[in-house]
């Protein structure tokens, strides 16, 4: 070895011995220097307050507040992921005397959904009739807007898709509802192009105006006004008023349709038969029959389309009434009212 390889090496052994022996704060001191510190504090203690300053620290201030709650956020969530979880099922019978269950996470068996058998009778007439009528009002709000009205609109003979070819009337109906139909007074004013003529109708009686003067309308102007009235929709909407007795034919498929089908007799032995949607329970048609003479009875159906709401009530926009199978007229609604005050002299004939 050369002396001058032999002053090296004792210099590293120098150099080795002084890195050993150092405090263990020296190199913490190298890159935190007190000093320094020192002066940045004082530097930034002698700089002036200003707002832009002030914004930027709490800009910063949020941003790391965010970042915070971001974090502690998707922590929480996670925490509760990993908890099991808890699920309820209720099942609820149609008929109202279901139970209610409950099935919680903790039980490792899942209860299979029970198939509906579509031939087991779960409602009643009187459920049926109630879910509809709670469709078109409920009933509370059909006794309080429907109380009385005022219904504008055309009836064309058979239908109002041919013009030229049929016949055609305006028609004003005015009513104010009694406790029960019987009750009822209703005034129907028809304007056809040849003649005019009113109806009139109170204390289960049917008279007729014409010129201002009375008249006993005829056996088929009479039997289509009084079977409108004792064979319409309100006859099913009314059936507690008027005391009629309901009954379920059952369940059946025409068409695609599912429907409800009701038989509703009042207290004159009137029968009506309904048909409800069961997926909306619009009553889309009923059907009844007249006496026919010795050809027999006669069936009518008479079929409801463009439902809307009036004054939050529902309402037929047209109907269709059929005899023996043929269309025998149309009417739509113009425009409808309730509501509205009526003086009792409009539903009294005057004296012949």
């Amino acid at each position: 070895m050369t002396a001058k390889d032999s002053k090296t090496c004792k210099g590293n052994r120098t150099r080795h011995r002084r890195r050993k022996n150092a405090h263990p704060s020296t190199g913490l001191r190298r890159v935190f220097n007190p000093e320094l510190v020192l002066q940045f504090a004082r530097l930034m203690a002698a700089l002036p307050v200003s707002n832009s300053n002030m914004q930027l620290f709490q800009e910063e201030y949020y941003f790391l507040l965010r970042s915070t709650l971001t974090a502690t956020v998707f922590f929480a969530l996670l925490l509760s992921l990993s908890m099991p979880q808890v699920s309820a099922a209720y099942v609820y019978d149609a008929a109202g005397q279901g139970q209610t269950t409950k099935t919680t996470g903790d039980t490792k068996q899942t209860p299979k959904a029970e198939k509906a058998d579509p031939n087991q009778k779960i409602v009643t007439a009187e459920q049926v009739a109630e879910s509809a009528i709670f469709v078109y009002g409920p009933r509370q709000l059909l006794e309080q807007i429907r109380r009385n009205g005022m219904e504008r609109g055309r009836v064309c003979k058979p239908t109002c898709d041919v013009p030229g070819k049929t016949e055609e009337a305006t028609y004003e109906r005015r009513f104010v509802r009694g406790e029960n139909s019987e009750k009822d007074k209703v005034r129907l004013d028809q304007k056809m192009p040849t003649i005019e003529y009113s109806l009139i109708y109170g204390d289960g009686r049917l008279s007729g105006i014409i010129n201002g003067a009375v008249f006993t309308p005829r056996e088929d102007t009479a039997n289509t006004f009084l079977s409108q009235h004792r064979h319409g929709l309100d006859t099913l909407l009314r059936y507690k008023e008027n005391g009629s007795t309901l009954s379920l034919v059952g369940r059946e498929k025409q068409k695609g349709l599912d429907l409800y089908v009701l038989n509703l007799v009042d207290k004159d032995k009137t029968a009506t038969r309904y048909y409800i949607s069961a997926k909306t329970l619009h009553i889309l048609w009923l059907e009844y029959e007249e006496p026919g003479g010795s050809a027999g009875p006669v069936k009518y159906v008479r079929r409801f389309f463009d439902y809307r709401r009036a004054q939050g009530t529902l309402v037929p926009y047209k109907t269709v009434l059929l005899e023996d199978g043929k269309q025998l007229q149309e009417t739509k609604i113009l425009t409808v009212t309730y509501g509205i005050k009526l003086d009792d002299s409009l539903f009294k004939a005057p004296e012949a």
